[in-house]
């Protein structure tokens, strides 16, 4: 009997463990085999690599400069007595009755600008405005990096406070950020709610744009820009943080997302940038215009994007020559902006009347001052003039358009950081959704912004700043 029941008992004993163990084995190699799929699916990024762009060769010993200084902007009676004569021996070509700014910037109004320029606008009392805040300068890859760095004056208590990285574009500046600093700094002082989150901001000026060194060496494209601007972020303390950025501030800003994404809480863009075309895509736009839904595509896209052609190729067009230009020889007219104030002047405020409505193509002064003062557009201006940076501002799409798309090191890395996108109405291109998933895999918030175009933080400040408040909301709550 004994004999009989001990064989069974160990029979038991050993199916019991086969009971345990089986399922633990299967578990493990499961994990395993989940853990292999997802190496080999590992999220690309770009290589963050390493430059130098000083002049000359990069010095063999020594540790780059890291200090962080404080700077001023500062302004001389010699530098506004040359600025004055300039403007006063200008000359001017009669307009085309009728031709408002269909020709470009309007020859008679823009006389009236200059008188403004001359007789009126205070530059003493600019600067006093620009140093508002805190400047600062420090030395990355041989050049000096221009920023201002605004913290929040309070902070209630409990509340976190995100450093936001805001990047400018192209003919625009740091300055643009001025009116939109103090709504994400201060929210409850200036009428926002007082539950949003509150930010300290970074505004540098991109390399070879205003008070930031131009690079003395060829190459200096938005994959560089990114790195440096990490780096500064570093230098900062900071190890993670937003980003926003549009124009050339938003390619450089996905590239910071592309390039070190455990870095980037949130990328924020008001332009999306995509190069990628196909049948797909076409496909898209063929079909988008009877049966949307079929495509992804909502009423709203369908109202911004069609009449397909008109929209996305007649205007496009129409406001791109500058483009062609600077993405093949900037130097040659760049050399005749960088000495003429009022040739500078036309070629810059241009882009804030049609970049800003295109319907402002109609009218004799572009429209620019229903949306801007004179002041906060000059202001701008200045920033190019009293630094010389109109020709390095230029190079900047010499250095990048100038390359197969298909081929740089960003073209086929997607971002994966969550991402928050405000679509203004007036932007020169619209993207839906469902085509920015190509590249953004994981938007956030998408918003269909009721008014505003290409300069938002400029022109539409408190929707601007809602939006990203909205957005980076919502990545705190994930």
């Amino acid at each position: 009997m004994w004999q009989e029941i001990l064989p069974n008992a160990w029979s038991f004993e050993y199916s019991q463990k086969n009971a345990v163990l089986v399922p633990v084995a299967a578990l493990g190699f499961g994990g395993m085999l989940v853990y292999w799929m997802r190496s080999r699916q590992k999220i690309k990024t770009i290589e963050m690599g390493d430059g130098w762009w000083g002049s000359g060769e990069r010095p063999l010993k020594g540790k780059e400069d890291e200090s962080i200084r404080p700077f001023k902007i500062e302004t001389s009676d010699k530098e506004i007595e040359d600025l004055h004569r300039r403007l006063e021996q200008a000359r001017y070509a009669p307009h085309l009755e009728g031709a408002a700014f269909h020709y470009g910037f309007n020859s008679s109004y823009l006389q009236k600008v200059v008188a403004y320029w001359r007789n009126q606008f205070d530059w003493c009392k600019q600067v006093e405005v620009l140093n508002k805040y805190a400047h600062f300068q420090t030395t990355i890859e041989g050049i000096d990096i221009h920023f201002i760095h605004v913290k929040p004056s309070y902070v209630p208590h409990g509340r976190a406070v995100q450093p936001l990285l805001m990047v400018h574009g192209w003919p625009g500046s740091f300055y643009e950020f001025y009116k939109i600093i103090p709504l994400l700094t201060e929210p409850a002082r200036n009428s926002l709610n007082e539950g949003d989150v509150v930010f300290e901001v970074i505004c540098p000026s991109i390399p070879g744009y205003g008070f930031s060194e131009a690079p003395h060496q060829k190459g200096f494209d938005t994959i560089a820009t990114a790195r440096i601007f990490h780096k500064l972020m570093n230098r900062l303390g900071f190890k993670e943080y937003y980003l926003q950025g549009g124009d050339w501030g938003s390619r450089i800003t996905t590239n910071m997302a592309q390039m070190l994404p455990q870095s980037v809480k949130g990328l924020h863009l008001n332009l999306v940038f995509i190069s990628r075309q196909g049948l797909r895509r076409m496909i898209s736009v063929m079909l988008g215009a009877y049966v949307p839904w079929l495509v992804g595509l909502t009423r709203e896209d369908v109202q911004r994007m069609y009449p397909f052609i008109q929209k996305n190729i007649h205007e496009l067009l129409r406001e791109s020559g500058y483009l062609h230009i600077q993405a093949t020889k900037p130097d040659t007219a760049g050399c005749g902006l960088n000495d003429s104030p009022v040739g500078l002047a036309a070629y810059i405020l241009e882009k804030f009347s049609t970049w800003t409505d295109k319907s402002f193509l109609h009218k004799d002064d572009g429209g620019l001052e229903s949306k801007y003062s004179l002041d906060d557009l000059l202001t701008n201006v200045m920033i190019y003039w009293v630094t010389s940076s109109i020709v390095s501002s230029m190079r900047f799409y010499k250095e990048n358009i100038s390359k197969d798309p298909g081929l740089t090191a960003d073209a086929r890395v997607g971002v994966y950081v969550p991402t928050g996108i405000a679509a203004f109405p007036q932007e020169l291109v619209h993207t839906p959704r469902v085509w920015a998933k190509d590249i953004f895999k994981n938007i956030i918030t998408y918003s269909y912004m009721p008014r505003g175009g290409h300069f938002a933080a400029f022109e539409e400040p408190k929707l601007l700043a809602q939006d990203i408040m909205h957005f980076v909301r919502k990545v705190e709550q994930l």
